[in-house]
């Protein structure tokens, strides 16, 4: 079985969000099952890091979009990862998706349309002479066309497309149409038209065999006028053909505090010593005060799906009963700014590092008591399976992949509505269960005996490609 996995992040060389971590751990996972292959754009990132690249196939110009070189290499412990080398696409300053200041590429239909391209020539054995896919999994909109170009090419092979976050959508005006080579008669409410835009994510939907997502009540929710976007109705008729499949995601192995090297102290259930020596790390690395009161993390992308407002609206309660902030992460500059606002203001009590590393949020989900994610919807989230394995209790909102993956009471708090009332009673919850010892300890020790094994996840992906490619 030979699978293409297309993507715009990975872990090993670019992240942003939580796509990165799922790029790197699924098709490893995958390859016990078959050949597996990643497709990613060739930012300067990527091709600075992949050593012995060989060029294999070269794509003409098409429409609008420029030609370009398809590179292969491979990881350090062997997943082939082909790059499409163009750099006046993709070698910019910023991230993968913007510039600098966070403002969106204006040419981002050509850069990922681009991409999808390639990969369905890739896929037909057009570009690698030694090699063709059976199978398409892309995700989310940036390579959700690959399922199109295919059956604009008379290209018959099936395709998965993985929405990680249906609110992103790749929307652009209708010329976008002719600037990325699509047929004019694709532009239709049953095709490309969303609203008399051009929706790349839609077009996904449209034309891929199967569509997955990454909870069970994600898949869900999305069917449902309240997280939607516009999309339910599509959404429902595939789910209800049987072709909308919410499969939950995992976290690799390195998330064990009794090996991780990037700790101050490694530490297992029932060490909580372990645990306080890297409580008092971050505390005196972040200028915080000496206390024995509950630290409180946020790891996540500072955005308003992710509630930050709840978090600064919640801060004042927290401190006044003896908590500590600390916050990790980057997103829209004016939640940024609210952050380093309100750590000027307590300076004692808030700690907050704008930006990204992997250390760093891993140190912080060790030294905290409890992680925030007060998000308003949350597909899947990856931080509540960290902060459980590294004993910091999650306090989340009742939705998507945190309903399945928190259990409430047992390894981390629930409330049910997106509102600062609702978010600060579990945060009182919280602080109820810290003051009782053995409780604090019997929850902790359930949240890091869970596991989150990328093993499972992998087998229901196998079973769906299967089914995908076995003669209907």
């Amino acid at each position: 079985m030979r699978v293409l996995f297309v993507t715009t992040e990975m872990d090993d060389f670019v992240r942003v969000g939580g796509l990165a971590a799922v790029s790197a751990a699924l098709p490893r996972a995958l390859r016990r099952q078959g050949d597996v292959r990643v497709l990613l754009p060739g930012y300067g990132d990527v091709v600075e890091q992949l050593t012995h690249l060989e060029i294999i196939g070269q794509c003409p110009a098409l429409a609008e979009m420029p030609a370009c070189s398809l590179g292969l290499a491979s990881t350090k412990d062997g997943l082939p990862v082909y790059v499409v080398l163009c750099p006046q696409l993709y070698e910019r300053p910023g991230n993968p998706y913007g510039d600098e200041a966070g403002r969106d590429w204006p040419d981002n239909d050509i850069r990922f349309g681009r991409l999808a391209s390639v990969a369905a020539q890739l896929a037909a054995g057009s570009l690698d002479k030694n090699w063709a896919a059976d199978l398409v999994h892309a995700n989310d909109w940036q390579s959700a066309l690959v399922s199109a170009y295919l059956a604009w090419n008379g290209t018959k092979i099936p395709t998965i497309l993985t929405i990680h976050n249906l609110a992103y959508q790749g929307l652009f005006p209708k010329e976008s149409l002719r600037r990325i080579g699509a047929p004019e008669d694709s532009f239709h409410i049953d095709g490309l038209e969303f609203y008399d835009k051009l929706s790349f994510l839609k077009g996904g939907l449209v034309y891929a065999s199967h569509l997955t997502t990454v909870s069970e009540t994600y898949a869900r929710e999305i069917t449902t006028s309240e997280l939607g976007c516009g999309l339910e109705g599509l959404l429902q008729r595939r789910s209800d053909a049987r072709q909308l499949t919410g499969i939950l995601n995992g976290i690799d192995e390195s998330w064990d505090p009794r090996v991780c090297a990037q700790l101050a102290q490694q530490f297992g259930a029932g060490d909580w010593e372990g645990k306080r020596a890297n409580s008092d790390y971050v505390r005196h690395q972040f200028g915080l005060a000496v206390s024995r009161g509950p630290i409180f993390g946020l790891v996540a992308r500072l955005v308003h799906q992710k509630g930050i407002d709840l978090v600064l609206s919640a801060a004042d309660e927290i401190i006044d009963a003896g908590g500590q902030i600390i916050v990790t992460g980057s997103g829209e500059p004016a939640l940024e700014q609210a952050l380093i606002d309100a750590h000027r203001r307590r300076p004692d009590a808030i700690g907050v590092v704008i930006g990204f590393n992997d250390g760093q949020a891993r140190r912080i989900f060790a030294a905290s008591d409890f992680t925030l994610m007060p998000s308003r919807f949350e597909p899947c989230g990856l931080s509540q399976m960290y902060a459980q394995r590294f004993g910091s209790l999650p306090i989340g909102h009742q939705t998507g992949g945190l309903a399945e993956t928190i259990t409430d009471g047992e390894t981390g708090f629930l409330f049910s509505q997106p509102s600062t009332e609702s978010f600060l009673g579990g945060i009182r919850r919280a602080f109820s269960a810290f003051g009782t010892k053995d409780r604090l300890d019997s929850m902790r020790r359930s949240a890091m005996a869970r596991s989150f094994s990328w093993d499972i996840s992998a087998a229901c992906y196998g079973a769906l490609y299967r089914k995908a490619l076995s003669p209907s």
